[in-house]
C-alpha cells in the first residue's frame, strides 16, 4: 500500500541522485522562538532523538553567547553519535578585532566540534547601517574567519545572512560575500532568507545563478514570515541546493524556520531525493511529538505529515471512500512518516465512519447489524447532550467495547462526593470521597487535591491502584473545559476533554454535563479505564 500511495502522489520520483544533507538548527535558531528555552540536558535529549532520526548535522548553539550552550558542547563530547555531526555556531570576527584575538572565534574552537557554521553579512545595507563598517572590511571579516577555522582542521559552513535581500539590492556585493567565503575554503555556502519574505520564483532564480557560479555545495536557510519556508526550501533544492537547514516543527524566531517535518518527507516522498533511511523516516512523527514535549509547546494538530489531524477524516463519504481505497483522500501512506489514519466520529459520520473506526479497533460489525445501528444512534444522542467524540478516540473505543457481550468493565463507580470549602477565610480546600467496586471488592477512599478534579483523580487512583498498578504511570497532559451554551451563563452545560499518557501511548477522553464535576468525572473515568485496557491488550 505504501508504494502505491507514493507512486500516486509523486510520478517523478527518483529524479535525482543528488544527496541532500539535513542541517538541524532547532537547538540554536529554533530556541530563539518566543517563550522557548532549552536547558543543556534538554538539548542533549533532542540531539539524541535527531541522531536516531538520521539527520546529518545538529547545530548545538552559540558557545560565545552563554554558558548553557558551552555546557551542551562539553557534554556532547562524551557521546558517541551514530549519524549526526554536532556543529557550533558563531559569527565572523569583530570588525575591530583580529581573528586570532576574537573571543567568539576562540570559543568555537574550544567546543571540540568537527564542524562550525559562521554567519556573515551579505547585504550591503546591513554592513553599513547595522554592522557599521565598510564593505571591504566585511569581506575581510568573512574571509579571515573562515580561513582561520580551516587552518584548525574544521569543516566550515558559511551562512550568508540576508542573502536574498542583499542580492536584490546589490547582486555584485552579495556574490562577493560568497566569493570571499569560497576563496577562504568554506565547505558550503548557505543562502539565507533571514527576513523570511522571499517567494519561490525569486529563490529559484537566485539559487540557480549561485549554483552555476560556485563549485561547492550550496545550502538554503529560510524563515517562514511569508508562510513560504517549505516552498522556498524545495525551490532551492530543485535549483541546485544540496544542504538544507531548518528546525523540527518549524520553531524559530518570529514566524519560525523551515519545518524539517514537512521538508524531509516532501524531498523524499514527493521529489524522490534520498534524505534519510526509510525506517528512520517512519520515526518522524514520534520525533516531532518528542521535541514538542521537551519544548513544552503543544504540537499543532493540523501540521502536515506529523500532526494528529494530518490524516483524519470526518465527513461520512470521506470515511466511506477511505474504507474502499486507502488513497482516496490521502496523499501518502501515513505509516511512511510514523503517523496513522483516523476516522473521526461526529454527527456527520453515519454508519460508514463508525464501521471504519470499529474495524480499525479490531471489532467486526456488519453494516446491516443492529449493533451498528444502535451504536450510531447512541453516538448521536450523546452528541446532542454535548459529547464530542471527534477528538476523544479513547472514549469512542470504550463506547464500542461496552456494547460487546464479553466486555467486563474493570471497575464500577458506586458513589462519589466532592467538597470544596474555605476555612477561616484562607485557601480553598478540595476533598473527594469515592466508592468503587473492583471485582467483588468495594474500595471506599478519600483524598485531598489542589482542586476538585485533582482530588477526585487522586481518590480514584487510590481506590484502583492496588488492583491496577499500571495506573501509577498515567499522567494528565491536558484538561480543557468548553461552555456549550454561552447564553445560559453559569447554568450552561460544559464539555470536558482530557488528554492522558502512560509514557508510551497518548489518548483523549470526553465528558459532558451541566455539572462540571460530573463532566470531569466522566472524562476521567474513561481515561483510567482506557489506561487499563491499553495495558491489558
Amino acid at each position: 500500500m505504501a508504494k502505491a500511495l507514493v507512486e500516486q502522489s509523486s510520478p517523478g520520483q527518483a529524479q535525482s541522485e543528488r544527496r541532500i544533507v539535513i542541517y538541524d538548527t532547532t537547538l540554536r535558531d529554533g530556541a530563539q522562538a518566543e517563550g522557548l528555552s532549552f536547558a543543556a540536558a534538554d538539548k542533549l535529549k533532542i540531539a539524541r532523538r535527531l541522531d536516531e532520526l538520521g539527520v546529518h548535522y545538529v547545530e548545538g548553539g552559540y558557545p560565545g553567547s552563554n554558558p548553557k550552550d558551552q555546557d551542551f558542547f562539553r557534554l556532547a563530547q562524551d557521546i558517541e553519535w551514530k549519524n549526526i555531526t554536532i556543529t557550533a555556531f558563531g559569527s565572523t570576527r569583530h570588525k575591530s578585532t583580529s581573528v586570532e584575538d576574537d573571543p567568539g572565534v576562540k570559543s568555537l574552537i574550544g567546543t571540540g566540534t568537527r564542524a562550525v557554521c559562521i554567519v556573515g553579512k551579505a547585504w550591503d545595507h546591513h554592513v553599513t547601517a547595522v554592522l557599521d563598517t565598510t564593505l571591504e572590511n566585511n569581506l575581510a571579516m568573512i574571509g579571515e574567519t573562515i580561513a582561520y577555522l580551516k587552518r584548525h582542521g574544521l569543516e566550515v559552513f558559511f551562512d550568508a545572512e540576508h542573502f536574498f535581500d542583499g542580492y536584490h539590492a546589490s547582486p555584485e556585493y552579495a556574490l562577493a560575500a560568497l566569493r570571499a567565503a569560497h576563496e577562504a575554503g568554506a565547505d558550503c555556502l548557505v543562502l539565507c532568507d533571514t527576513n523570511g519574505g522571499s517567494v519561490p520564483n525569486d529563490v529559484r532564480n537566485v539559487t540557480r545563478r549561485v549554483a552555476a557560479e560556485f563549485d561547492v555545495p550550496i545550502g538554503i536557510h529560510v524563515h517562514n514570515d511569508a508562510d513560504l519556508a517549505t516552498a522556498n526550501t524545495l525551490a532551492a533544492v530543485e535549483c541546485g541546493a544540496s544542504h538544507v537547514q531548518g528546525t523540527v516543527n518549524g520553531v524559530g524566531e518570529r514566524c519560525g524556520n523551515a519545518n524539517l517535518c514537512a521538508v524531509i518527507p516532501n524531498l523524499q516522498l514527493k521529489l524522490g531525493y534520498k534524505v534519510i533511511e526509510t525506517d528512520q523516516l517512519q520515526h518522524l512523527s514520534d520525533a516531532a511529538r518528542y521535541v514538542s514535549e521537551i519544548a513544552n509547546m503543544a504540537l499543532n494538530p493540523f501540521m502536515p505529515y506529523v500532526g494528529h489531524s494530518a490524516f483524519a477524516h470526518k465527513a461520512g463519504y470521506h470515511a466511506d471512500g477511505m474504507a474502499k481505497s486507502q488513497i482516496a483522500y490521502q496523499h501518502v501512506d501515513p505509516a511512511l512518516v510514523g503517523n496513522e489514519m483516523r476516522v473521526l466520529i461526529s454527527e456527520l459520520s453515519g454508519r460508514s465512519s463508525v464501521l471504519s473506526r470499529a474495524e480499525r479497533l479490531g471489532l467486526r460489525l456488519s453494516r446491516q447489524s443492529e449493533d451498528l445501528h444502535g451504536l450510531v444512534e447512541e453516538i448521536k444522542e450523546l452528541e446532542q447532550r454535548g459529547f464530542q467524540f471527534e477528538g476523544a478516540e479513547a472514549s469512542f473505543e470504550l463506547l464500542i467495547k461496552r456494547r460487546q457481550p464479553d466486555y467486563a468493565p474493570p471497575f464500577t463507580l458506586l458513589d462519589f462526593l466532592v467538597l470544596v470549602e474555605t476555612r477561616g477565610g484562607r485557601s480553598i480546600l478540595s476533598e473527594a470521597t469515592v466508592k468503587i467496586q473492583v471485582g467483588d471488592e468495594v474500595q471506599h477512599t478519600a483524598a485531598e487535591g489542589n482542586g476538585p478534579v485533582n482530588a477526585l483523580d487522586t481518590a480514584m487512583r487510590k481506590a484502583l491502584v492496588s488492583a491496577y498498578p499500571q495506573l501509577e504511570r498515567v499522567r494528565l497532559l491536558d484538561y480543557k473545559v468548553r461552555v456549550l451554551d454561552e447564553s445560559s451563563a453559569t447554568a450552561a452545560g460544559v464539555r470536558v476533554m482530557i488528554e492522558s499518557t502512560n509514557g508510551h501511548t497518548e489518548w483523549s477522553t470526553v465528558g459532558s454535563s451541566t455539572n462540571i464535576i460530573e463532566a470531569s468525572y466522566s472524562a476521567l473515568a474513561d481515561s483510567l479505564e482506557y489506561a487499563i485496557l491499553v495495558t491489558d491488550q
